[in-house]
């Protein structure tokens, strides 16, 4: 018991041990993607075929400048149209 408790408390200790950090690649922002349609275009694509490769921050940026894009700012408010449509 006594040779046990050393090796299992040498065990999580190098279980516990410090995470990989990411590198810290140039991500562009989200507004420098949304201002780029075609990149942004091209980055999708990209995304959904190998997101290992690019990463997942990456990918992240893309989701939200294409959400932004097709969202808008969200200051303009809900107008309905005056015509109701006849089912």
């Amino acid at each position: 018991m006594k040779k046990i408790i050393p090796f299992l408390l040498a065990a999580v200790l190098t279980g516990c041990g410090p995470t990989e950090t990411p590198e810290n690649k140039n991500v562009p922002s989200v507004e420098e993607l949304a201002s780029d349609p075609a990149h942004l275009k091209e980055l999708r694509q990209q995304c959904k075929t190998d997101r290992a490769t690019l990463g997942d921050a990456l990918c992240n940026r893309v989701a939200e400048a294409t959400r932004k894009r097709f969202y808008g700012d969200g200051k303009v408010p809900y107008t309905p149209p005056e015509e109701l449509p006849k089912f």
